[in-house]
């Protein structure tokens, strides 16, 4: 399974382009254009046993891990604003060890982008089952 954007992208990167996105408006335009970067997931992987549970809107989760112990996580969503949070979500997980993984502190993440204060609380919601499942996944 290759990396979810076709290349790598960070957290770092992710860091990089909501430092630079002054206010609410361009953070938005940034998680729409990460949304985009993701490919579709295949038809064949949206079906209940890669549903994500706890997703307003309909998202999906494929995990494999390769042989050096690394993660790659594929998601979509049929909600944009939902698919690039995802893609901030799997740019700080993907490619990573289940301890990376357990390690990385995805609240401190979320403040320095300044995305939970911005998102209803059913989409913070969202995102954090995404997180949930991921982890879930990593520690399988």
């Amino acid at each position: 399974m290759t990396h979810p954007f076709g290349t790598e992208i960070t957290d770092t990167e992710v860091r990089t382009l909501f430092a630079a996105a002054q206010g609410w408006e361009a953070r938005y335009r940034q998680l729409i254009l990460l949304a985009r970067q993701l490919p579709p997931l295949a038809e064949a992987n949206k079906v209940d046993t890669h549903a994500i549970h706890g997703c307003e809107s309909q998202a999906w989760l494929v995990a494999r891990q390769d042989e050096q112990g690394r993660w790659q996580f594929h998601c979509d969503s049929d909600a944009r604003i939902v698919k690039g949070l995802m893609a901030v979500v799997l740019a700080a997980l993907s490619n990573k060890t289940a301890a990376d993984i357990a390690a990385f502190d995805m609240d401190a993440y979320f403040k320095e982008l300044q995305l939970l204060s911005h998102l209803s609380p059913s989409r913070g919601n969202g995102l954090r089952a995404v997180v949930a499942a991921i982890k879930a996944k990593a520690e399988s």
